[in-house]
């Protein structure tokens, strides 16, 4: 029977004991209904995964005993991997963000362009990045990831472009370059890639023309055009396919 995984910002070690935060209790006691001694697996986003066993229970905390250290069943890509996104409507980044994470992800850039039409005030700000945290924590849960993406805070297009230093940059447009033609530049196999996704309608020709300048190829996929949640899957999906684990 397969453990479940469970994520904990508490250090762990061989033959300690942890009380899980209120997230995991409420869902390891209402939710999966576990029983003193049911094992675990746990992680804290170091790479390093432990077996454990629920110890002690009450109606609301649950202690776990840590057992011995595992080799982690899912290992992070050679392919470092960033995505920079424009922040969509509704609840269509949760969608990114999980599918992102089980792609292998290894950091989310949330940002802001000209036709991004999301407003967050500091306060809905905040709330909005601890959900998207915790949805990035449920995917790795699921995904068997030891290691949890970085999610960036919120920044411009402008702010960011100058400052992403990977091997490769791509910034998504629609009627350019295929991909195989953009990877033909690449006499040596990358270490490290990035790529941009605009929001509803695109990125503005000024803002491409602004990537262009600081080292990113345009690139498209495909002759369909792909809604704004759908085209980090593909990009990052080709690129694990082309430098990563795919």
């Amino acid at each position: 029977m397969r453990r479940t995984r469970i994520f904990t910002d508490k250090a762990l070690a061989e033959s300690a004991t942890v009380e899980l935060d209120a997230r995991n209790n409420h869902y390891l006691i209402h939710v999966l209904r576990v029983k003193q001694g049911q094992a675990l697996q746990l992680f804290n986003g170091s790479g390093r995964e432990f077996n454990a066993q629920v110890d002690a229970l009450t109606r609301k905390s649950v202690r776990v005993l840590i057992a011995e250290e595992v080799n982690p069943t899912v290992v992070e890509s050679p392919l470092h991997t960033t995505l920079g996104i424009a922040i969509p409507k509704g609840d269509r980044m949760d969608w990114v963000i999980q599918k992102a994470t089980e792609l292998g992800v290894n950091v989310i850039q949330p940002l802001v362009s000209e036709r991004v039409d999301v407003k967050l005030n500091a306060e809905r700000r905040v709330k909005k990045f601890a959900h998207w945290q915790a949805t990035l924590i449920s995917a790795c849960e699921q995904s068997g990831r030891c290691v949890l993406p970085s999610l960036q805070p919120l920044k411009s297009i402008d702010e960011w472009l100058p400052n992403d230093n990977s091997d490769c940059k791509l910034v998504l447009r629609a009627k350019a370059n295929s991909f195989e033609q953009v990877k033909s530049h690449f006499t040596s196999t990358p270490q490290s890639a990035s790529v941009i996704i605009g929001p509803e309608g695109g990125l503005s020709p000024e803002e491409i023309t602004i990537a262009v300048t600081q080292g990113y190829h345009p690139v498209g996929f495909g002759s369909r055009v792909l809604r704004t949640e759908t085209a980090p899957i593909v990009a990052l999906s080709i690129l694990q396919a082309s430098w990563g684990d795919f």
